[in-house]
């Protein structure tokens, strides 16, 4: 944890904020805070600042908050996922949040178990909890938007158009493509579609060219999507 994120509703109108639990204890436990530290804290949907420990002790952590710096740029890059399995999903959530994504649809896919949309990890405590994780590790405030999609055709037909403006560019990382990855321009923005273990069907590749996405190849190895998904944010971004 590279920075405290607390939330706007728990700052107090003296500039205070008092933090319990994970928080607390790694503060307490792993950045050996004393009283008058100076610890780095950010207000999520926020500025990024410091707290100064005012009173520590077992049961909570109080910091006087001063915010005086904006989070990072945003990455610019929207994101159509194939809901991958919960065990998974927990990294690759908390892999979006720390590089600067802005909006996620997970999506249902041919090669997507129907039971993964029935699963606690979509619930919003869930996901906040792994957008925070990724926030904190990467100094951040921003946290990316999440929509769930269980109806592919549809989705891509109907909705993914209005994602696409002329500053877009719609890329499709998918295994036997052609077109190698290579970085885009920070000052353009990149929609990607990744699909499940295995990648998209042919049906779907067809369907989302049709929309104007072009597949990209990774190379020859064949990766999980918790490897893939950061990789490839990394590769489209590697010249920004």
């Amino acid at each position: 944890m590279n920075l405290l994120l607390v939330e706007p509703s728990e700052l107090e109108s003296d500039g205070t904020v008092t933090l319990t639990g994970r928080r607390l204890r790694h503060a307490r436990d792993v950045l050996r805070a004393q009283a008058q530290d100076t610890l780095r804290v950010g207000v999520l949907g926020g500025g990024i600042g410091t707290g100064r420990v005012i009173e520590l002790s077992r049961e909570a952590l109080r910091l006087a908050v001063t915010l005086n710096a904006e989070p990072p740029p945003r990455a610019q890059v929207d994101l159509v996922l194939a809901m991958p399995r919960p065990k998974a999903l927990k990294r690759v959530v908390a892999a979006i949040a720390s590089l600067g994504v802005g909006r996620v649809v997970l999506l249902n896919a041919a090669r997507v178990e129907p039971s993964y949309f029935d699963s606690k990890v979509l619930s919003a405590d869930f996901l906040a909890e792994h957008v925070a994780l990724g926030l904190e590790q990467a100094k951040d405030t921003i946290a990316p938007t999440f929509e769930v999609r269980q109806r592919f055709r549809p989705f891509v037909e109907d909705e993914l158009t209005a994602w696409l403006t002329a500053r877009t560019r719609p890329l499709v990382p998918h295994p036997g493509a052609v077109v190698p990855l290579r970085p885009v321009p920070q000052a353009e923005h990149v929609t990607l579609a990744i699909g499940p273990d295995g990648g998209w069907v042919p049906f779907e590749v067809e369907l989302l060219a049709a929309q104007g996405f072009v597949p990209v190849s990774l190379g020859p190895r064949i990766l999980r999507v918790e490897v893939a998904v950061p990789a490839i944010l990394g590769a489209v971004r590697a010249a920004g």
